[in-house]
């Protein structure tokens, strides 16, 4: 990886700024030593009970019995709950579709039909296998094509387009279709979903869930119990890894303990295994995407259009937006003229999908690498040449949305990663090193990221803080921001010290819940830092203007006439202070204001506001400004800024098995000016590695049920230590040209995991590189996402395959 000597050029479109540090990660101490408290790890309490699921194990079945009496005869069972428990049985994140529990039929394999809670493992284990369900098995859709057959779809389809798509496509000199396969893939994070829900006798009842969306599980847990918002509190303290998989669908998690909570008056937890949280959560939506191409003889794109069809599994979830999502980044990093791109969710009989890092992005630019690489092929180019020629830049800067984009650093990226890999002289050596047919193929590509930073549902974009500062000089943070591993925490504490001029060691974030920030939006869309730093930072702007006008009131003052002096005897009338900026400037750093040739101790002021009744905690919220995105008519500015990045990836695939080992990746991203580089870089590489599990080996089977078998770490292989790169340099680019977000910075969650296509297209390119050897042709050869060892060697040998088939 990069050092930071490295990380500091190259200059792309703006000024080298000086490497901002690398406070380590705030839970770095405590997860190394096994200390990190998630919500399983919270000691038992007297009294409290443990949960377990029952769920349906077809993929769409009528519930024609089912018999309780004998679980909970078994001594220690509490209680079952099932759906005439629940008060209100439908939630949604977007239209409320789904029941928390199942009434009379099953609509997907893993759906929730009961919950049971006793008062040990052994009991409950007991009660669990004396359950007696009963079904009777429904035809049910299992794929994107059936579902369009069927006409089952949810939500009405979508387009965004510009210019004239069949006209330009009429015109254009070359013209290609094709069909892009995405499967959907598993978030494995390392903390399955869990809950624990306490019955307050004396308050609201307080639910620890492992969410990323605090306030949609308070909520969903209120409705469920038939309570008021405010009679439940939720406090999400840390996440053992989210990846979007606990947006929305912890939720239903802690509503299920908190349904048990209310029937028995005791505490509850339910920490589901990874097994059957596997089988029952949603994952990212498989996608099929048919397009058609048009363009010229130098590769440069004329006209697209495009057909996204989406598996949103049983109920709607989040899939309308992840759509939505899919659209706007079918352009990715290129500009065409005209274009016209539809998406329609399709109903199926599958867990309902949900959010996944990128959301729908991932899927509209593997659709649009993939249609520069097969243009590319058919014109016997270099992929490269063919996306630098169609890369955003000056007059050619306007997506098919109708946003500009600004701050473009995309085609100085695309230049300084190409010298700084070498890739001109490596494409040369692979080509040598494929004409020798008896060695294993090698492919080499390089792919692009302009990644849209908001949510596209513009009342998401908020956020508040509660900053308090003591009278010791130290900090209380609270928001709305929940911490994952992805060091939020760390970050928010940097923009507070920074603010308020104090070291980040005197800056404590406080454990999110709530009680303290109500209406707060997900840890979502790689925002995070975005809304709730920026909050933050509205509420220390305010404590520091009425610090800086105490400041400058007490300079005028003899010391001993200063409150620490004189307010207990009230000898001297109260400072009368302003939260409007100060008259004069003042500094606040390193742990002291500076009032011109004045200064003072950041504690002392602070206690010195105290005695004088000024406050010195305040409350501020932030909404992302200038954005104007209509749903309806697909236009507008969509996104506050773009994070932008390239990666080149080389790749080698053994002939005879299909494995495909990852020889080197080179990736340079923009992130504006970095809060906390050693965060980003973890981020970035962490994003990138995890994307490559999508794209080579995370393959979901299901059985003939529609049951997820694939269900374990050994039946579901993700990256291991094996997989990564065998050359890794990650580079981050300091750029001082985005002005949009809180300090310069640029969001880096996302948008890196999208760069790891550059591995399926550099298989791609190896695949085709091995057959032309042997054809001579320029054959365009599809792969689906993942490609799997099995694929790409069907891929390298069809015609062995073939006869093998038909025997």
């Amino acid at each position: 990886m990069a050092d930071r000597a490295e990380s500091e050029t190259p200059r792309v479109g703006a000024a080298v700024l000086p490497d901002p540090g690398s406070v380590p990660h705030d839970s770095a101490t405590t997860h190394v030593t096994g200390r990190s408290e998630y919500v399983d790890d919270r000691p038992m309490l007297r009294g409290e009970l443990l949960c377990g699921i029952v769920y349906s194990p077809h993929a769409r079945a009528r519930l024609t019995r089912l018999d309780l009496s004998a679980a909970l005869a078994v001594p220690g069972v509490a209680c079952a709950v099932t759906a005439a428990d629940v008060a209100h049985n439908l939630w949604g994140s977007i239209i409320v579709d789904q029941p928390l529990l199942v009434e009379q039929e099953a609509q997907y394999a893993g759906e929730v039909v009961a919950v049971l809670a006793a008062e040990s493992r052994e009991s409950l284990a007991k009660a669990m296998r004396a359950v007696r369900v009963e079904w009777e098995k429904l035809p049910a859709i299992r794929s994107i094509d059936q579902a369009v057959a069927a006409g089952a779809f949810i939500g009405a389809e979508r387009s965004i387009a510009r210019g004239d798509a069949d006209a330009a496509l009429a015109a254009a000199p070359h013209r290609l279709s094709g069909t892009v396969v995405i499967e959907g893939a598993d978030h494995f994070y390392l903390e399955s979903q869990a809950a624990i829900a306490y019955p307050r006798a004396d308050g609201p009842m307080e639910v620890h869930s492992s969410t990323q969306h605090p306030t949609e599980t308070q909520h969903v847990v209120a409705e469920a119990i038939g309570v008021p918002f405010n009679e439940v509190v939720c406090i999400a303290r840390r996440l053992g890894g989210g990846f979007g998989g606990k947006e929305s669908q912890a939720a239903p998690i802690a509503a299920y303990a908190a349904l048990v909570a209310r029937k028995t008056g005791r505490p509850a937890r339910l920490a589901i295994s990874k097994d059957d949280d596997m089988i029952i959560t949603g994952k990212r939506n498989p996608f099929q995407i048919r397009y058609e191409v048009g363009f010229d003889g130098e590769g440069r794109l004329l006209a697209l259009k495009a057909q996204l069809h989406s598996d949103g599994g049983a109920y709607a979830d989040l899939s309308t937006a992840i759509m939505e999502r899919a659209l706007l980044h079918s352009d990715n990093a290129y500009c065409i003229p005209d274009m016209h791109v539809r998406g329609q969710v399709c109903r199926t009989n599958h867990h309902p999908h949900t959010a996944f890092r990128g959301f729908g992005g991932p899927k509209g630019v593997a659709m649009i690498e993939s249609v520069i690489e097969d243009v590319a092929r058919t014109l016997g180019r270099d992929a490269l040449d063919v996306r630098k020629r169609n890369v955003y830049a000056p007059g050619r800067d306007t997506t098919h949305y109708g946003q500009k984009v600004e701050n473009n650093c995309l085609p100085a990226l695309f230049e300084s990663l190409e010298a700084r890999c070498d890739y001109r002289r490596r494409r040369e050596d692979i080509t040598k090193w494929n004409a020798d047919r008896s060695s294993n193929p090698r492919g080499l590509s390089m792919t692009a990221v302009k990644f849209g930073i908001s949510f596209t549902t513009r009342f998401l974009n908020q956020a508040n803080a509660l900053v308090n500062v003591h009278r010791d000089g130290t900090v209380q943070v609270s928001t709305g921001a929940v911490e994952m591993g992805q060091g939020v925490n760390t970050r928010i504490a940097a923009i507070v010290a920074e603010r308020l001029g104090v070291p980040i060691g005197a800056v404590r974030v406080m454990v999110t819940s709530t009680e303290k920030n109500a209406n707060t939006s997900p840890t979502a869309a790689s925002a995070g830092t975005d809304l709730n730093g920026a909050a933050a930072a509205a509420a220390c702007d305010r404590i520091c203007a009425r610090l800086a006008n105490l400041a400058l009131h007490l300079r005028d003052l003899p010391p001993e006439r200063w409150p620490s002096r004189t307010a207990g005897l009230g000898t001297q009338p109260e400072a009368q202070v302003t939260d409007h900026p100060p008259a004069e400037p003042v500094r606040f750093e390193a742990g002291r204001v500076h009032a011109g040739p004045f200064s003072i101790a950041f504690a002392d002021l602070a206690r010195e506001a105290w005695l004088s009744r000024i406050s010195i905690c305040e409350y501020g919220h932030f909404a992302t400004p200038d954005l104007g995105f209509n749903k309806l008519t697909g236009q507008g500015r969509a996104f506050l800024y773009y994070t932008q990045g390239v990666a080149a990836s080389e790749v080698e695939i053994d002939r005879f098995s299909g494995e495909v080992k990852v020889r080197r990746v080179d990736l340079l991203m923009d992130m504006g000016r970095p809060i906390n580089h050693a965060l980003d870089v973890g981020q970035v590489t962490g994003g990138f590695v995890q994307g490559m599990g999508w794209v080579t080996t995370e393959h979901l089977f299901y059985n003939a049920d529609g049951l997820l078998v694939s269900h374990s770490p050994s039946t579901y292989k993700i990256p291991s230590i094996q997989d990564t790169p065998r050359v890794f340099n990650a580079h981050l680019v300091f750029n001082e040209g985005n002005a949009a977000n809180i300090r310069g910075t640029k969001a880096a969650g996302e948008p890196p995991l999208l760069l790891s296509l550059s591995v399926w297209t550099a298989i791609r390119d190896a695949v085709m590189n091995a057959r032309a050897a042997r054809s001579g042709g320029r054959d365009l050869v599809p792969m689906a996402i993942p490609a799997t060892a099995e694929r790409v060697l069907r891929a390298l040998e069809p015609e062995a395959f073939a006869a093998i088939e038909t025997r």
